[in-house]
């Protein structure tokens, strides 16, 4: 049995197709945005480090990454979004290939006059198919594609955010733990002065005056330490909760805080658009939104649906399956829409609006991410100048604590003095150990902005 399509429908669709495209961005479109050839604050472009977390040669670190990767809620959380979009995507392949049902119905009917009760049975194999003359189903295979390639992006980039995030609260713990060192050396400090004004005070060489101010030092930094205490427990908990541990705030950490005062290779700005996980998802995004266009420009198009069945009905079961008695039909048809009230025309700008959108969206997450960039390489060039001046500022304030408590000894000045200069020496102790935290929080948020990946291997995320 032969389908004859008329010429007229022939005719309809050389005439629809001709405005068929609605895509917009192709492989030029990002060449042409307006990327500067270089960073602003830096000349080094050669290739960013693809593994930065190899640099840390703790073993620990390396241990509560691997954790994180395997526990974390959240990242779960993302890969299970992953999955659910590739069913998305195999659902929607399945609509290119033919549907076949079979389906299988019994009644039984009663006639009054005179009584009579008759029994039917069907036994039926459908085939259903559209053609996909215009591509309307590969767009919108094309449209869960990318959309699914876009989640495969994010989850990489909650990875390498993951990754950032437990080497900053473990560098955190060890900032809290060296502050909290500080404030019981400043303690000890304290009682020890306690103790030799109290002795001198007795032998009449202090006032009561200088008694009450120390022992009021030492009560405040005894809070301090109270407080840096809570502080510790806390940061340990951030960690705890990242490698997907109960936040008891018990987790030990033996390491040091290393000065990291070199610079690192950045690459070029035109990279970033190839290399960071988010950027890339958010150029998947807005080619879904462009296919998903092109899907609803084309339901205003005519379908071309083929429908086949065969099947057979008995008032005997067994006889459903008998060869002699099956029958079959094959049956082509068009549809077209004719009038909706504009609800597909509606539609369709719609979805050309929801692109213009998603593509402000890529632009402002894309500038977004250069700005990233230019922000942590500002920072880190001051930093580096802060921690310098800090480091100088410390050695004066060690030396003129030491020198005013001499003086006050000897007579020379009022403890207040001494107070002055151990308020100094404390702001700057504390001030080093928080620039040196600062700088590496710096320079992992810099290896983030950039996209470089905290291992050697990378997963490839391209168009299927």
């Amino acid at each position: 049995m032969g389908i004859k399509i008329k010429p007229i429908v022939i005719g309809m669709g050389l005439v629809l197709s001709g405005c068929m495209s609605t895509e917009k961005f192709d492989d030029t479109y990002q060449a042409n945005l307006n990327v500067p050839s270089n960073w602003q604050q830096t000349s080094i472009s050669s290739a960013i480090d693809s593994n930065w977390l190899a640099q840390l040669v703790d073993p620990q670190i390396h241990e509560l990454v691997a954790q994180a990767l395997e526990n974390n809620y959240q990242l779960k959380s993302q890969a299970y979004a992953v999955a659910i979009k590739e069913q998305l995507l195999i659902a929607s392949g399945a609509a290119l290939w033919p549907s076949l049902d079979v389906s299988m119905r019994s009644t039984r009917n009663k006639a009054n006059q005179p009584v009579n009760y008759s029994n039917n049975h069907s036994l039926n194999l459908n085939l259903s198919y559209e053609l996909d003359i215009w591509g309307k189903l590969s767009d919108s295979e094309r449209q869960a594609n990318l959309e699914y390639l876009a989640q495969k992006a994010n989850f990489e980039q909650a990875k390498h955010t993951l990754v950032a995030d437990v080497v900053t609260a473990w560098f955190k713990i060890i900032e809290a733990k060296k502050l909290m060192q500080l404030y019981q050396g400043r303690v000890k400090n304290a009682q020890q002065n306690l103790t030799i004004i109290e002795s001198g005070y007795q032998q009449g060489l202090s006032s009561a005056l200088d008694v009450y101010l120390t022992r009021n030092e030492v009560n405040n930094e005894r809070s301090r330490v109270a407080n840096q205490q809570a502080e510790l427990s806390q940061a340990k908990r951030v960690l705890e909760r990242l490698v997907g541990q109960y936040p008891e705030g018990e987790l030990a950490v033996k390491a040091d805080l290393p000065l990291l005062l070199n610079e690192i290779p950045t690459g070029l700005p035109s990279q970033l658009m190839t290399r960071k996980p988010a950027l890339i998802a958010s150029w998947y995004q807005l080619l879904s939104k462009d296919a998903a266009l092109a899907y609803a420009h084309k339901q205003r198009f005519p379908s071309i649906n083929l429908t086949g069945s065969i099947g057979n009905s008995s008032n005997e079961i067994n006889q459903l399956l008998s060869p002699s008695s099956l029958a079959w039909s094959l049956i082509g048809g068009i549809s077209a829409p004719l009038f909706n009230g504009g609800r597909l025309a509606a539609n369709e700008e719609r979805v050309r609006l929801e692109r213009e959108q998603s593509e402000q969206t890529y632009l402002n997450t894309l500038f977004d991410a250069f700005s990233s960039v230019e922000n942590a390489l500002t920072a880190g060039q001051s930093l580096q100048q802060r921690y310098l001046t800090m480091l100088a500022a410390q050695e004066n304030a060690l030396a003129a604590e030491t020198l005013s408590f001499e003086q006050y000894q000897s007579g020379l000045v009022e403890y207040t003095t001494v107070l002055e200069s151990q308020k100094r020496a404390f702001d700057a102790q504390s001030s080093v150990i928080q620039i040196k935290t600062q700088l590496i929080t710096n320079r992992i948020n810099l290896h983030l902005a950039l996209g470089g990946d905290f291992s050697s291997t990378t997963t490839a995320i391209q168009a299927d």
